[in-house]
């Protein structure tokens, strides 16, 4: 395949992506709207968030060599400059009737100052030189207001400091002690090995590579003549993040689906446009690679809506999966993957052929309390003591066991078994309630080479110890259950799409899944469809756990990859008291296990064997 990251040809493809925009900006350009669903900061942020969003990709574009691009993309370009830049001028112009309006503590149009000052930093000739005395006036006026409010201690921070490494370097009176503060907080925020946290040691997602490191890079392009020793530990530290970074990606370029966000999809790969803009020629082509895979990946990827208008949601539309701080512009933060359009067109990354990476079947990543596996295109991440506080649909986000690139996770719509989804989790009722819950906090944890293990509560009444042990293909369950009242519990598989999107599947008439693709007892549940295959198996429990299998239906719309799904379910109803069920639960695209774990019970050690070894857990 002819690479995408020719810079024209990345260019035409954010062209492409922001034409079907142009119709829907104001009369003034300041504003843009193109949905009615609403966020928590209510309608005119979100219109000014539409404008800023957008500016992640034109801001980098119109900072490029655009003298040699075909003419016809030459005369889009600059029909886009125009449009930036009578925004700017008039949603920074108190007088104007698209005035953005002034700025409150913690207000939402600090997040979009970001995207402002990087067009700034990148393209003063575009959007700072031609201004007249009292636009340029206006714009500082604007922007400073962000030094004389309270910000967020976490990678908010970084607007701030951008904003004052613009008024630096264009001498605009910089606050010195608001930049001294805020690098404080982010350096207060280092975790070691390249690794940040997001103002929470308990938060290490997607914010780590597309926010903490993304800005430090940019700070580390502009400061280093003012700042030199701080720029190399921004650029060593993101050479340390590198290669961790890479393991949440497949072979292919499709991530590994974790945490909040993720209507930002490809901004996953703003970090290695970052990297490229400010790492010269160490691991160019490895960059390249990774973010070239994952624009590939995406772009086949049914994100946009019939107008050309890219929708909430992750896989596809979906507003379930959504936080209280997405409007409908807000899914354009992905466009911050586009910084490498401001490289000039003689840099070594336009003319270094992308690499490929080589990933460990299984590694621990200590800092974000995780382990990592590879197996031929399929990633799982299994976290523990990871949370965020509450934005929408949190404990789904974080408290899984695990997290796969090909089969996602899934949000809860209810708490029956069809309306919560509870994939890759243990979910507890009342018995004969039929009112479920998940694991909703991070609680007591660690993490090891060999497995994972969470002690937690679910409820008032029940307390479980959840070890969870990767393996080639899947993982092992052990679960010790301690109830103090009678409850069901469900043991979530995988979810697998019930059927397949192209119209014929391998052959078949249907793309829909038959009765005969699943086997079923009542200690296992084999799904063997054309497009996947998944399973979960009893392999031990203790005689006080009497089991049965359902092949649970979820509401449709609640994973993010596959819209209607089927989640193989073990069940069962527990006295009060303590229980131990194991379980194996894999999924795979193509492949099925030629070989089951067992379990081997020795007193209060419980052994894992598999493939010639031995995982030995204490219960």
């Amino acid at each position: 395949m002819e690479e995408l990251l020719v810079r024209e040809k990345l260019v035409s493809q954010l062209l492409d992506w922001i034409r079907p925009l142009k119709e829907f900006y104001s009369k003034g350009h300041a504003f843009l709207k193109i949905g009615d669903t609403s966020a928590h900061y209510g309608e005119k942020a979100a219109l000014m968030e539409g404008y800023a969003r957008v500016l992640w990709g034109v801001g980098p574009l119109l900072a490029g060599d655009n003298e040699k691009l075909p003419g016809r993309l030459q005369a889009e370009v600059e029909e886009w400059r125009d449009i930036y830049l009578d925004g700017l001028i008039h949603g920074t112009d108190p007088t104007h009737e698209e005035y953005w309006g002034d700025v409150s503590d913690y207000d939402q149009k600090m997040v979009e100052m970001a995207a402002i000052a990087n067009a700034l930093l990148f393209a003063p000739s575009v959007f700072w030189d031609g201004l007249t005395e009292t636009q340029k006036k206006n714009v500082r006026n604007w922007l400073d207001q962000i030094n004389h409010k309270n910000v967020h201690p976490n990678n908010w921070r970084f607007f701030r400091i951008l904003v004052n490494i613009f008024f630096t370097l264009q001498n605009l009176n910089p606050d010195e002690d608001r930049l001294v503060e805020d690098l404080q907080v982010i350096e207060n925020c280092y975790d070691g090995d390249g690794w940040y946290f997001d103002g929470r040691k308990c938060q290490m997602d997607y914010y780590i590579p597309f926010a903490m490191h993304f800005y430090g890079l940019v700070y580390a392009h502009f400061m280093a003549g003012a700042d030199p020793e701080r720029c190399e530990k921004f650029l060593e530290r993101a050479r340390l993040f590198l290669p961790d970074y890479t393991l949440w990606f497949a072979e292919d370029g499709c991530e590994v689906p974790f945490g909040r966000s993720l209507t930002y999809r490809f901004a996953h790969a703003a970090f290695f446009s970052a990297y490229a803009l400010s790492q010269e020629n160490q691991d160019l082509g490895k960059a390249k690679g990774m973010l070239n895979r994952n624009l590939r990946f995406w772009s086949e990827q049914p994100i946009f809506d019939r107008a050309g208008i890219m929708t909430v949601g992750y896989r596809y539309p979906n507003l379930f999966m959504s936080e209280d701080y997405n409007s409908p512009d807000s899914p354009y933060w992905s466009f911050k993957c586009f910084l490498v359009l401001a490289l000039p067109s003689d840099h070594p990354f336009w003319s270094v052929s992308e690499e490929t990476v080589s990933f460990e079947d299984k590694k621990l990543l200590t800092h974000p309390n995780m382990l990592v596996t590879h197996y031929g295109n399929h990633v799982q991440i299994y976290p523990a003591g990871q949370q965020f506080f509450e934005k929408g649909q949190s404990a789904a986000k974080y408290q899984k066991f695990v997290y796969s690139n090909q089969y996602g996770f899934s949000v809860s719509r209810g708490n029956t078994l069809e309306a919560g989804a509870f994939d890759n989790t243990i979910a507890v009722s009342l018995q004969g309630e039929n009112f479920y819950r998940m694991r909703e906090i991070p609680g007591e944890f660690r993490v090891t080479n060999d497995y994972t293990e969470i002690k937690y509560p679910v409820g008032k009444f029940v307390q479980i110890d959840s070890v969870i042990v990767p393996l080639r293909l899947g993982h092992v369950r052990v679960e010790k259950i301690v109830a103090s009242q009678e409850i069901d519990i469900a043991e979530g598989g995988y979810a697998i799409a019930r059927e397949q999107k192209s119209p014929v599947a391998k052959g078949r008439e249907s793309g829909k899944y038959t009765e005969d693709m699943v086997a079923q007892t009542y200690e296992e549940i084999l799904c063997d469809f054309p497009w996947g295959k998944c399973g979960i198996r009893v392999i031990y429990h203790t005689d006080s756990v009497q089991t049965t299998s359902r092949l649970i239906h979820p509401f449709p719309n609640t994973n993010l990859v596959n819209s209607l799904t089927a989640i193989p379910t073990i069940c069962a109803s527990l006295v009060s008291g303590e229980h131990i069920l194991c379980t194996y639960v894999w999924a795979d695209e193509e492949e099925k296990p030629t070989e089951y774990p067992h379990i081997v019970r020795r007193g209060n050690q419980i052994i894992v064997c598999y493939l010639g070894e031995e995982i030995t857990l204490q219960v």
